[in-house]
C-alpha cells in the first residue's frame, strides 16, 4: 500500500513539473516588448502603403500581437532610404519592412549602398501584385493597337508616369518601347497613388499602375485598362486581354512581401511568420486579394529566399537590357 502511495506521489510530482515546464516554455515564446516599426519602402497611397495599413488593421483587430505595428513610409531613392534604414537595424527584433521589386533593383543599381537583399530576414510573401496598361478615357483609346498608334505619333512627347528610377514601371515601359517601336518618355514619381493621380488629372498619357492604385479612377470611369501583364486574364478585368493574347508574351509580377532586419533572432522571426500567416488566412486579407487582383500563395523561410534568388537574377537581366547595370 505504501509503495503504491509513493508511486502516486512521484507521478503527481513529475506531472506537476512537466506542466510547469510546458507553461514556462509557452510563456518564454518571444513577443515584441515595444511597438513594431513597420517600414514601407514606398510613398503614401500606393499598393505597398495600402497593403501595410490593411495588415496593421487586421493585426490590431484580431489581437495577433501584444504590441502595435506602426507604419512608416520611407520612399526616398527608389527604396534606398528604406533598405539602408533596415540594414542599419541589424539584429533588431522590432523593425520589419513591406517590400516590392525595388527590393531587388535598387541594390543592383546602387552597389555603393552596401545592401544585399538576401541578408534580410525572410518573413512572408503575402501576394504577387499585377500590372495593367492604363490611359485616360478622354484619350479616346480603347485597345492596344490604338495606343501604339497614338504613342508612336507623339514620340518623346508621350508621357508614361511611373514610380521610381529603373523600378517596375520603367521596366515595363522599356518593354513597350522596345516591342512596339515607341519613344515614350518615362517620368518617375514617389508612389503609385501619385502616379494614378497624374493620369487621372491628364498630366500623363499612360501608366502601368497596379489595380489597387488605379482602381478608384477606373471605377469612376476616368481611366481605361488596355492590356494586362499577366499569364491569364484577371477576373476583375475579364474583358481586358493579356499581352500574350495580343501576340507579345510578357508576364511580370511584383512581390508583396514582409522582411525583417538582418540578423533578427530566430524567435522573433518565427513570431512574425506566425502573425502574417494569420493575416494571410484572415477574411480581410483574402477579400483584399480578390478586390485588388492580387495573386500568389503565402510562402516563407527557405522557399521565400529561393524566390528572391530567382527574382534577383531575373531583374539583373532586365536592368542590363535597359543599360542600368553592366
Amino acid at each position: 500500500m505504501r509503495t503504491t502511495q509513493k508511486s502516486v506521489k512521484l507521478y503527481l510530482m513529475l506531472f506537476t513539473a512537466a506542466v510547469a515546464f510546458a507553461t514556462n516554455a509557452i510563456a518564454a515564446e518571444w513577443q515584441p516588448k515595444k511597438p513594431v516599426e513597420f517600414v514601407i519602402m514606398a510613398g503614401p497611397g500606393g499598393g505597398a502603403d495600402k497593403m501595410a495599413r490593411l495588415m496593421q488593421t487586421v493585426i490590431e483587430k484580431h489581437k495577433f500581437s501584444p504590441k502595435p505595428f506602426i507604419p512608416v513610409n520611407k520612399p526616398g531613392g527608389s527604396g534606398a532610404e528604406a533598405l539602408v534604414h533596415l540594414k542599419g537595424k541589424s539584429g533588431d527584433d522590432h523593425t520589419i519592412m513591406v517590400t516590392l521589386n525595388s527590393f531587388y533593383t535598387t541594390p543592383l543599381r546602387q552597389p555603393k549602398l552596401g545592401v544585399n537583399s538576401l541578408d534580410f530576414t525572410p518573413i512572408a510573401r503575402m501576394a504577387e501584385d499585377t500590372f495593367l496598361l492604363w490611359v485616360h478615357k478622354d484619350s479616346g483609346i480603347s485597345n492596344l493597337k490604338e495606343f501604339v498608334a497614338a504613342a508612336k505619333a507623339k514620340g518623346k512627347d508621350w508621357i508614361m508616369a511611373g514610380t521610381g528610377k529603373a523600378q517596375e514601371d520603367e521596366l515595363l515601359t522599356n518593354f513597350l518601347n522596345s516591342t512596339y517601336g515607341l519613344e515614350m518618355k518615362y517620368v518617375p514619381f514617389k508612389g503609385g497613388g501619385r502616379v494614378a493621380k497624374e493620369l487621372a488629372g491628364k498630366h500623363a498619357n499612360s501608366t502601368v499602375n497596379n489595380p489597387s492604385e488605379q482602381l478608384g479612377f477606373y471605377q469612376s470611369g476616368d481611366t481605361v485598362p488596355l492590356a494586362a501583364f499577366t499569364k491569364d486574364r484577371l477576373p476583375m478585368f475579364a474583358d481586358v486581354p493579356t499581352f500574350t493574347e495580343l501576340g507579345h508574351p510578357y508576364v511580370y509580377y511584383m512581390q508583396r512581401s514582409v522582411v525583417g532586419a538582418p540578423g533578427m533572432s530566430a524567435d522573433a522571426a518565427e513570431f512574425y511568420r506566425k502573425v502574417f500567416a494569420k493575416v494571410y488566412d484572415s477574411d480581410e486579407w483574402q477579400e483584399y486579394k480578390k478586390k485588388k487582383s492580387l495573386l500568389g500563395d503565402f510562402i516563407t523561410g527557405d522557399e521565400l529566399e529561393a524566390y528572391w534568388t530567382n527574382e534577383i537574377a531575373n531583374h539583373k537581366q532586365l536592368l542590363m537590357e535597359i543599360g542600368e547595370i553592366k
